[in-house]
This record gives C-alpha cells, structure tokens and sequence, in this order.
C-alpha cells in the first residue's frame, strides 16, 4: 500500500468523523430546543376554568319536532 493512498483514507475518516460530531451536535441542539418548547406550550396550556354560570344553566336541551 502506497502512503499517499493511506493518507487519503486517513483524511477521509477524519472529514467523515468530524461531519458526524457536527450532525449529532446539531441533533442535540434542536433536541435541547424542541424540549423547550414543548415545556413552555405545556405551561401555556393550563386547564380549563370552572363556568361561572348558574347550577341549572345549560343542563337540558328542549326540542320540539
């Protein structure tokens, strides 16, 4: 094997690895933002309040065919 081609095959592993790293750092991120945001949609979405409406409102339902 000729070193000029080893030393093509090491470069390449490193460019390749190094894009890797950057790919999983970028996951990471968006991961670490999606989170986040989700947390703050969770917070926003608080329950429903209690009608203030009186006891007998809106209990039955008239219909006349």
């Amino acid at each position: 094997m000729q070193l000029s081609s080893l030393t093509s095959q090491v470069s390449t592993q490193a460019a390749a690895q190094a894009s890797a790293l950057a790919s999983l750092l970028l996951l990471r991120k968006t991961l670490e933002l999606q989170a986040s945001g989700i947390g703050s949609l969770v917070q926003a979405a608080t329950p429903a309040s209690i009608p203030s409406n009186p006891s007998n409102l809106g209990n039955t339902i008239d219909l006349m065919v």
